[in-house]
């Protein structure tokens, strides 16, 4: 049997799809791993780059607000260079990024490659994304997506785990080091198989990008500083919520319209895109939010190491892609919205089971969470991913992916912004709860302490107790938080009535429908 070829001018002639789709996965995964496997990275840079744990954060919030600029701006890059030029572009700019990352010796030197990360970046999974769209036939997009699902969902539950063992038996400038021969090896397989595509100059404006910019820029770096500033009560963060508020308000005035608006915002008038746009940007909030919350739970609170707190994370990752596997064989047989429906169940009694967890939960409850929400998770991104572009013409796939990263990128940042804000007041609120509680007289409070072989008159008795109702009052706060995103799971269902799921093939032999 003759192995597929790509279609739609995306390759080179006699180029199989499964290479195609090889290329964009990894250079999907190159990207999106480098939001996060730094991150535990950093304890180990503040020493090297003589950095304050204040300072270092500048780490990731420069790749993280420069990404966000650059990301609505592919397709706009997209008509001015080609796609193949721009991968090439954007590859090879990341690959020196990374190695001026790996040689910075001043934290002024390494937060200027990873802004240089961040711009040439930015560009990859949007483009990424709209390469195998048009390049699988539409009955074979739900299989595109999923495999093109793998690198962006992968990649943020991977990093840590990647990153704290080439920390940990390495050294953190591998962190960065590593993409070097994995870009020159996507750098060789663009080149070779991807059709080249002339550029078009196009008009452009550029006012209206400046303010798209301010304002996007603006509110990643809130989201990003906010809860370490105390959000509202810190004239920053009060500073750019009014810049972000009125920049973007101007920006979306002046461009939903404009034929040269460097967005084309018009692409949200069709229903299927704005809605997958909105439920992406609520699922960062059940991605992210468990993701960057989980780790924390499970080293500071069960003393697990980064290396094991990955582990026993990475079945969530194994699952997701099963869910998308499984979703690729059903997309074409199955309504997709009860596809979507299927996954927010898994999702939330996923996230609903971490919700219940105590301080004597084992490893095997958490990856059984995992692997459950996992799936869900698979379910929801590769039908949701298929349908936002199921009533768009190819000619706007580019933009579209766009947008709709654009959606995935700050959602992931507003998830994870309200997961620690929420951890963080209900950690407070439970402290206060608790603490009344222990007293001479509370049976419960004179039991404990005669497990720990002790009584209220020991010297270290007040110590230990303080602690334990810290340890207690953390694990009712990530509980109350693991509750709240379980609930936003089910506030998505609601959405699934307004997409619109366009007519089905009656079978494969079918010719394709005429243009209405």
């Amino acid at each position: 049997m003759n192995t597929p070829t790509a279609t739609g001018g995306i390759a080179k002639p006699g180029v199989s799809r499964g290479l195609i789709s090889i290329t964009v996965m990894l250079t999907t995964i190159m990207v999106i791993l480098d939001m996060t496997i730094v991150n535990v990275a950093l304890p180990e840079m503040m020493g090297a780059l003589g950095a304050t744990s204040d300072q270092i954060t500048w780490v990731l919030t420069s790749y993280i607000v420069v990404e966000a600029i650059m990301i609505p701006l592919t397709g706009f890059l997209v008509t001015l260079f080609g796609r193949k030029r721009l991968m090439l572009i954007c590859v090879a700019g990341f690959i020196v990024a990374s190695a001026l990352c790996g040689q910075a010796g001043s934290l002024a030197e390494m937060i200027g490659a990873r802004l240089l990360q961040g711009f040439f970046g930015a560009s990859v999974v949007p483009l990424s994304q709209s390469v195998m769209i048009d390049t699988f036939p539409r009955e074979e997009r739900g299989k595109a997506m999923a495999f093109w699902g793998i690198g962006v969902m992968l990649g943020p539950i991977l990093g840590p785990t990647l990153g704290g063992y080439i920390t940990d038996h390495i050294g953190w400038r591998w962190v960065f080091y590593i993409n070097l021969p994995v870009g020159l090896l996507n750098l060789m397989m663009v080149w070779s198989l991807l059709q080249h595509e002339p550029g078009h100059r196009v008009r452009a404006d550029w006012i209206g990008a400046f303010f798209m910019a301010t304002g996007i820029g603006s509110l990643q770096l809130l989201l990003d500083e906010g809860n370490q500033e105390n959000w509202f009560d810190s004239g920053l963060i009060q500073s750019l919520a009014a810049i972000s508020a009125v920049t973007l308000t101007y920006f979306v005035l002046r461009s939903w319209n404009r034929p040269d608006s460097i967005v084309k915002l018009s692409l949200l008038k069709d229903r299927n895109l704005a809605t997958s746009c909105f439920m992406m940007f609520a699922f960062g909030l059940g991605l992210f939010g468990t993701i960057a919350l989980q780790p924390i739970m499970l080293e500071n609170l069960f003393g697990y190491n980064a290396e094991t707190a990955g582990l026993v994370m990475a079945p969530r990752g194994l699952a997701s892609m099963a869910g998308m596997f499984l979703v690729s064989r059903l997309i074409n047989r199955v309504d997709l919205r009860l596809i979507i429906l299927a996954g927010f169940i898994f999702a939330a009694s996923g996230t609903w089971m971490l919700s219940q967890e105590s301080l004597q939960a084992a490893r095997s409850d958490f990856i059984l969470n995992g692997i459950i929400q996992g799936m869900g998770l698979g379910m929801i991104f590769v039908p949701l991913s298929t349908l936002a572009y199921e009533t768009l013409d190819k000619s706007q796939t580019s933009q579209a992916a766009g947008i709709y990263n654009l959606s995935r990128t700050i959602g992931s940042s507003v998830g994870i912004s309200v997961a620690v804000t929420v951890l963080g007041h209900a950690g407070h609120m439970s402290t206060e709860g608790l603490r009344p509680h222990i007293t001479p007289d509370n049976p419960a409070v004179n039991e404990w302490l005669a497990a720990q072989h002790l009584t209220l008159q020991s010297p270290q008795a007040l110590s230990l107790l303080a602690q334990e109702v810290q340890r207690q009052a953390q694990m009712i706060a990530f509980n109350d938080t693991f509750w709240m995103v379980t609930l936003s799971f089910v506030a998505l269902v609601p959405l699934l009535l307004l997409i619109r799921r366009p007519r089905q093939k009656a079978g494969p032999e079918e010719p394709p429908p005429m243009a209405e």
